[in-house]
């Protein structure tokens, strides 16, 4: 096959078309469809951190930017001020927003202030099949003549509308303002552009629109300012220009005038009508945020999580792959082969021996734990899917109160069921240091992520569902407890909850596929080389003798205390590279364990120091100091607990 010389040649650059929106609109499904490139795109607010970048599929040489939602600008979270960042640094070539069709009031709010920018803009109207559900009727050609740019009704996860939206990109245009301020407010805005405009002006932004962020007491726009040649002299004259109107919060006037106007447009432009009858959606997302029922839905929700994970998944699944596949054939035939071409040296035992690279290593990977994980990541995603997680911060918004954080904080730890690692990344939604200073101290200490879940599950569900409840159990009380003490020595106040709700749904099957498939491939191509690790460094410790030596030196600790059977403390030395690798090490204990022992060696286990991709996110967000010495409470507070859980079940028992 003849390539052709162009095909080496670069891509001009034509500049960043940059998605932007408020939590839950659908901007990370939408860059999905645009780029074919998977985010994590899930059914609740919170899930991009970070900017992600990637090249268009419609248009080389064109590369797409998923930006954080922002609840509101002027910036004032983590999330908004990386937005705000990427419209001030970008080469923008156009803005996308993505709005809510049923939310239109809130989607026109930010359309005012992005409208001043000067940047072309195109609307697309997300989630119109949920605003006709709810009879919420826009007319999307309407609102483009007062725009004076496109708008185009679009259904992301169903791919309605996305042609239509890639051939408006080229019609884009700087749309019309929506309101002019009252009079003083104008007189401000205009001396204050004027004065960009001649001593900082910006090489795509309107200086209109940065003086409207400016007044707004955008900390990011201050800052970009502070950095032009007469950018301080600019916001000292700012800040004394801002009094002038009036005893009213400049910041808040502005707010309120916009509101206003996308409140006047929104009623133009949509109407509503009677909606269809959605009484069982709605009875489940009323049930699902009530103060009282809440709670016993949230129950049957985790017993059918745990017949799904602990009984078909560790149970039925394990039962398949563990012992008809691999004992019975794989296992045997790579021995075999191993020996017929090594013999019984170092180098077999390596390979296929008691703590064989793949008699261990693999085994523990495909057919212990994958089936487990798979099940896991099918349920989460299903929840996830239906819009279930996001009701979980608001009935949570009351407990989390009890240590001062807010219900927002449950979302990065549902999300830390899935990966810790991931969930540390995402406290960065949270809007203050010390909300994500509690946070990550929780996660890395009380939240175990998929992998180990499926595999306490597991192991308690071959008791009884009573040892998984008594797990859970301590590990809400431990939450509790190591929460409320954070949150009396890290000083700081307390954000009351803001977040959108989306519908409950009977969750979409492409999407939980999609996501499944994801975190499955991220599973392989992360777990798997450490448990090679793992499993070598346990091998080696064997051949040099030092393993017996540890199980003896770990007898008063893991047998006196934690009332273990010495070799559990095996297990612990494999949760130092993952606390799942661990887990799995009492899993194939099986039999050895009472249901007294089972508890508390997966609760001992589930505190035990994080996975080392944690511990290294741990160190990014908050520095080596602070990781360290969150290491060095929870690997003593792990054994303390799981000692007095031992002693107390005991007097019982």
């Amino acid at each position: 096959m003849h390539h052709s010389p162009l095909s080496s040649v670069p891509a001009p650059d034509k500049g960043t078309l940059a998605l932007v929106g408020h939590p839950n609109v659908g901007k990370s499904v939408l860059f999905h469809r645009l780029t074919g490139t998977y985010v994590n795109v899930s059914n609740y607010p919170g899930t991009t951190v970070e900017v992600a970048r990637a090249p268009s599929r419609f248009d080389r040489g064109t590369s797409l930017l998923d930006t954080p939602g922002v609840l509101a600008l002027p910036s004032r979270s983590n999330d908004e001020r990386a937005t705000m960042r990427a419209l001030l640094y970008e080469n923008l070539r156009l803005i996308v927003q993505v709005g809510d069709a049923k939310n239109l009031r809130r989607t026109l709010n930010l359309t005012a202030l992005l409208a001043e920018l000067g940047v072309p803009l195109v609307v697309a109207l997300n989630m119109t099949d949920e605003a006709r559900a709810r009879g919420v009727n826009v007319d999307t050609a309407a609102l483009s003549e007062e725009l004076e740019t496109p708008v185009i009704a679009t259904v992301a996860t169903g791919g309605e509308g996305i042609a239509a939206l890639t051939d408006a990109f080229d019609h884009a245009r700087v749309p019309a303002p929506l309101l002019r301020y009252d009079a003083e407010t104008e007189q401000v805005i205009e001396t204050v552009a004027a004065l960009l405009a001649e001593g900082a002006p910006h090489p795509n932004l309107a200086a209109r629109g940065l003086a409207i962020l400016l007044l707004g007491r955008d900390e990011e726009v201050e800052h970009w300012l502070a950095t032009q040649p007469t950018g301080v002299e600019i916001l000292t004259h700012i800040h004394d220009l801002a009094p002038l109107a009036g005893r009213d919060s400049f910041p808040a006037r502005l707010a309120r005038e916009r509101g206003d106007a996308a409140d006047a447009l929104a009623r133009t432009v949509s109407q509503q009508n009677a909606a269809p009858d959605r009484t069982l959606s709605l009875l489940l997302g009323q049930t699902a945020v009530h103060p009282f029922w809440g709670w016993p839905l949230l129950l049957i929700v985790l017993y059918a999580v745990y017949l799904f994970v602990g009984d078909f998944g560790a149970g039925v699944l394990v039962g398949l792959m563990e012992e008809n596949l691999f004992q019975n054939l794989i296992n045997p035939f790579v021995t075999n082969f191993v020996q017929s071409l090594f013999g019984e040296g170092w180098l077999a035992q390596m390979l296929v021996g008691e703590y064989g690279l793949w008699t261990m290593g693999m085994t523990y990977a495909l057919a212990l734990i994958l089936p487990i994980v798979t099940t896991f990541f099918l349920a989460f995603g299903v929840l996830e899917d239906s819009g279930y997680f996001t009701r979980l911060s608001v009935i949570a918004n009351r407990a989390f109160a009890f240590f001062g954080l807010n219900g927002r904080v449950v979302l990065p730890m549902v999300l830390g069921l899935g990966c810790v690692t991931m969930a540390t990344l995402t406290t960065r939604i949270l809007h203050t240091p010390r909300e994500r200073l509690i946070t990550i101290f929780l996660l890395a200490l009380a939240i175990p992520c998929s992998a180990q879940l499926g595999v306490v599950l597991g192991v308690l569900g071959g008791f009884s569902f009573a040892a998984a409840a008594l797990w859970g159990l301590c590990l809400v009380l431990i939450l509790f407890f190591t929460g409320w003490l954070a949150g009396q020595l890290v000083k700081g106040r307390r954000v009351p909850l803001v977040t959108e709700l989306p519908p409950m749904r009977m969750p979409v099957v492409g999407n939980v596929l999609k996501k499944t498939g994801a975190r499955l491939k991220w599973y392989l191509a992360e777990v798997i080389p450490l448990f090679l690790l793992g499993t070598f460094i346990m091998f080696a410790l064997d051949r040099l003798g030092a393993l017996p030596w540890i199980i003896e030196a770990g007898k008063p600790l893991v047998t006196d205390w934690l009332g273990l059977p010495p070799e559990a403390s095996k297990a612990f030395v494999m949760g130092f590279l993952r606390r799942d690798f661990g887990a799995t090490g009492l899993f194939v204990m099986g039999a050895q364990l009472s249901a007294l022992q089972a508890v508390v060696g997966m609760l001992t286990l589930t505190l035990f120091v994080p996975c080392i991709a944690s511990v290294m996110m741990i160190v990014k967000e908050q520095g080596l100091r602070i990781a360290t010495l969150m290491l060095a409470i929870i690997m003593p507070t792990a054994f303390f607990v799981g000692g007095l859980l031992n002693h107390f079940l005991r007097l019982f028992i």
